[in-house]
């Protein structure tokens, strides 16, 4: 029996540690030499032909490291981001990282920034987990010596997307993470579910709720551009649980209607603004939100970027906070600062969530407070058609991957607590 199989079979720990750890493994990866690849193409940069599904070298283990078996993963933006190579290509980001740790500089570049799987190695220094544990993974990765970390981690100095800015990352049968990333996958998920939350559900977390973010408290309203998105499916219900107000914006009748079902209310159609960079099209918004709410946002959960940025700002409401985590649609962003500074609102930069960020949120999905927005969910062969479908924006929610995991549906624990929260709201978005 390999390891993989033992671990897909449940085996007990001492059998997992009897195991050899095999030397290469099946990865979602991109190779160096294609970096080139959409040069000459910039109509339609197709993640289809850069990411690839094939055997890796598997790594050496740090002291502060784990070896995970990656039971499922999902794809993320910087997926995307990384097999169009841009904004530069990742090997740029592998390179740098090399100088002080020369594993991670290698002709491939296994992605990922999720993944829930088994605990099969641990290295020397590790404390808390063990092999054989159940756990889900956070995307931070730093250095746990750096004394900010004891402040906030995301102001390391070498903070690191895990699976973007690292290599060996969760869309693979085997991912090596710190042990400062882990966290106990929630015991009424199954596999593929429990793998689709971290990197989204805790970055709308440190956005809204964190001491970093925005701060909501009860009844601020809160608009929210891809409000059933990966970040936004998050966003909507940390709002709701909050005591927020959410104005979710999207673009077609059909995520309207998942809108409502989470229990949305307030929908905006962003169709009805033909360009979001034009100063009527921002005061058409503000109307709307007014005729929805009858106030101005407090908040604006801001992720898209150049296209929406300046609407952001000017419809926030006197005093209030636009709190930003990403530019989909363009780093450079143009806004009318009359409307920021004569207003007294605030542009709040927010990346990822530190350690104890991830924990909070887990716990808050662990509890059946917040759910997972899984809406489709592809086998690790086909992880480019899944990136694909996230690049075309022809998904809701979160994209799943099954690596070692043989079909969907299993890993569940704790079967009460999933009565309890009811199958309707787990699979909201698998039935949209």
């Amino acid at each position: 029996m390999t390891l993989a199989q033992a671990v897909v079979a449940g085996a007990e720990p001492a059998e997992l540690e009897r195991l050899e750890v095999p030397s290469v493994y099946r990865a979602a990866h991109l190779r160096k030499d294609e970096v080139g690849t959409f040069e000459q193409d910039a109509v339609d940069k197709d993640v289809r032909r850069t990411l690839h599904v094939g055997e890796v070298p598997m790594p050496e283990l740090g002291e502060d490291e784990v070896l995970i078996a990656v039971m499922a993963s999902a794809i993320n933006f910087n997926t995307v981001w990384s097999a169009m190579f841009e904004p530069i290509p990742t090997f740029a980001f592998l390179e740098r990282f090399g100088r002080t740790d020369p594993r991670h500089d290698l002709p491939t570049h296994v992605l990922g920034s999720d993944a829930a799987g088994v605990v099969v190695r641990t290295g020397r220094a590790v404390r808390r987990w063990r092999v054989g544990d159940r756990v889900v993974t956070s995307p931070a990765y730093v250095d746990g010596e750096d004394p900010v970390i004891q402040h906030d981690g995301m102001l390391a100095a070498d903070l690191r997307a895990w699976g973007f800015e690292t290599n060996f990352g969760g869309l693979a049968d085997y991912a090596v993470v710190k042990a400062t990333q882990l966290l106990a996958k929630p015991r009424h998920l199954s596999w593929e579910e429990a793998a689709c939350n971290m990197l989204c559900a805790s970055t709308a977390y440190r956005m809204l709720v964190g001491e970093r973010g925005a701060r909501m408290k009860q009844g601020d309203v809160v608009l929210l551009w891809g409000a059933t998105g990966g970040l936004g499916g998050y966003g909507v219900q940390l709002v709701k649980n909050g005591g927020g107000i959410p104005v979710g914006v999207v673009s077609s009748p059909e995520k309207a209607e998942l809108l409502r079902r989470m229990g949305c209310p307030h929908v905006v159609d962003r169709s009805q603004f033909e360009d979001l960079t034009d100063e009527k099209a921002w005061r058409r918004l503000g109307a709307e939100v007014r005729r929805l709410v009858g106030e101005d946002p407090a908040i604006v959960f801001e992720h898209t970027g150049r296209e929406t940025f300046g609407a952001s700002v000017y419809v926030a409401r006197r005093g209030g906070a636009v709190v930003t985590c990403g530019s989909s649609t363009g780093y450079a962003h143009a806004y009318d600062n009359r409307h920021l500074w004569m207003k007294l609102k605030r542009i709040i930069g927010s990346h990822g969530a530190n350690y104890q960020e991830c924990h909070e949120v887990n716990r808050l999905i662990s509890l059946g407070l917040v759910h997972p927005t899984l809406s489709s969910v592809y086998p690790l062969a086909e992880a480019a058609r899944a990136a694909r479908a996230v690049q075309l924006n022809q998904h809701v929610g979160k994209v799943g991957v099954l690596a070692l995991a043989p079909a969907e549906g299993l890993g569940v624990e704790d079967h009460a607590l999933r009565e309890r929260v009811g199958e309707e709201r787990l699979r909201l978005f698998r039935t949209s």
